[in-house]
């Protein structure tokens, strides 16, 4: 598609947002020692619940805030999710007990419009047949930003502890200045549906999603990837840190390296692979490379084997894409915020429940008598993958127009 003015502010903003995600991963470990946590294993759980409630109220409002933005434009609820992204930060950066950080995380949640309205937008811009490329472009933006974020909160860390925070909180807030003076309103208003009654209730929502034509099979493919996926931004961080020693620095330089791979793939990599392959056969690369990635992390003790396996890992960030690209071919351009939406309260439920089982089970490998085996989620979130393997063959039969 064409990369114009406004395409190139929402990657910007997506690109901003990942970095001010990815800036807190080098420091959770030092960060949950600093509000009680007394070991690895504690703190990992102690961050699991950290995002399970940021997950949860993104769950509980995604679809409220998907549905606004079908009613009143992209525009306002992008700029508002920003303003309140930036409070988040703030409020992060000066909690001293882990109530506080929760209530920040919780706020985050009910903000989550950043992604979700973003994505509607490129949903309205771009043309059925180039959606997969352009949400691939916003994994190409989100994974610069892990590349950025990480190597900024390692280094901001020997500052302050809370550095970090502060740095996305500032590039927050010039993005909200920015987007205020240059961002067009993407949604035309003949293309926009009331909001009602029922887009307050999300389990509702979920069930119209669901009864599109086609929708269905998309939606439970992106659930259940999204839920295996969550292993590497929940356990990376405490799995480095348990099974090499790695310090906030370390943890930051992989994550970076991470990034950069997705980056590639996402901007380079998956466009190519799309024109020549398609959607479909391009995904099916993706989930046997996210296989292969999870069991060799999940396996692997040594430092040479996660320089093998983190570029399979980053190849197989291409099946988020494609699987929205599916989802919005599915729906008409009043719907794109729905669904989008959807796609978001599908996705943060498994964030809600994928933390507390992987850090659960991560624990129970770590700290036992028994088997050690600090890789023991990567491995079921393997297993996770393949089960869904019989979907996306079905995926095939409906293909994006």
């Amino acid at each position: 598609m064409k990369i114009n003015g406004p395409f190139l502010f929402i990657l910007a903003t997506l690109l901003i947002d990942a970095i001010g995600i990815g800036i807190v991963f080098p420091i959770m470990p030092d960060l949950m020692e600093r509000v009680g946590a007394h070991s690895t294993a504690e703190g990992a759980l102690l961050g699991g619940i950290l995002l399970s409630a940021y997950a949860a109220a993104m769950f509980l409002f995604g679809p409220i805030i998907g549905s606004l933005s079908d009613a009143y434009g992209r525009r306002p609820v992008l700029i508002a999710a920003l303003l309140t992204l930036t409070l988040d930060y703030v409020i992060m950066a000066m909690a001293e007990t882990y109530w506080l950080l929760l209530v920040g995380r919780v706020i985050a949640g009910m903000a989550g419009a950043t992604y979700i309205t973003a994505t509607a937008y490129i949903a309205d811009i771009a043309k059925p047949e180039e959606r997969g490329a352009s949400f691939g472009m916003i994994g190409a933006a989100f994974g610069i930003g892990f590349v950025l974020g990480p190597a900024l909160g390692g280094l901001a860390s020997s500052i302050h502890i809370t550095a970090p925070f502060w740095i996305a909180a500032a590039l927050s807030g010039l993005n909200v200045a920015l987007g205020i003076f240059v961002l067009p309103e993407s949604l035309k208003p003949e293309n926009r549906r009331p909001f009602g009654k029922r887009d307050i209730n999300p389990f509702g929502t979920i069930k119209r999603a669901f009864l599109i034509p086609g929708l269905a099979i998309p939606l439970i493919c992106i659930f259940v990837f999204e839920f295996a996926n969550m292993v590497y931004p929940t356990l990376w961080a405490f799995w480095g840190r348990e099974v090499f020693g790695w310090d906030a620095f370390t943890i930051g330089l992989t994550l970076s390296a991470y990034g950069i791979l997705i980056a590639v793939v996402q901007a380079g990599v998956l466009p190519q692979m799309t024109r020549h392959f398609g959607d479909f056969k391009t995904l099916v690369i993706a989930i046997i490379a996210a296989v292969i990635g999870m069991i060799g992390f999940g396996l692997t003790g040594a430092v040479w084997a996660v320089i093998v396996f983190l570029p399979f890992a980053a190849f197989s960030d291409m099946a988020p894409p494609l699987m929205t690209a599916f989802a919005a071919n599915c729906a008409k351009d009043d719907q794109q915020g729905l669904v989008q939406g959807v796609i978001a309260s599908l996705t943060s439920i498994s964030a809600v429940a994928a933390p507390l089982l992987l850090t659960g089970v991560f624990e129970r490998f770590v700290n036992t008598d028994g088997i050690y085996l600090p890789g023991a989620p990567f491995l079921l979130t393997a297993v996770l993958v393949v089960v869904i393997v019989p979907l996306i063959l079905r995926l095939g039969k409906h293909r994006p127009l």
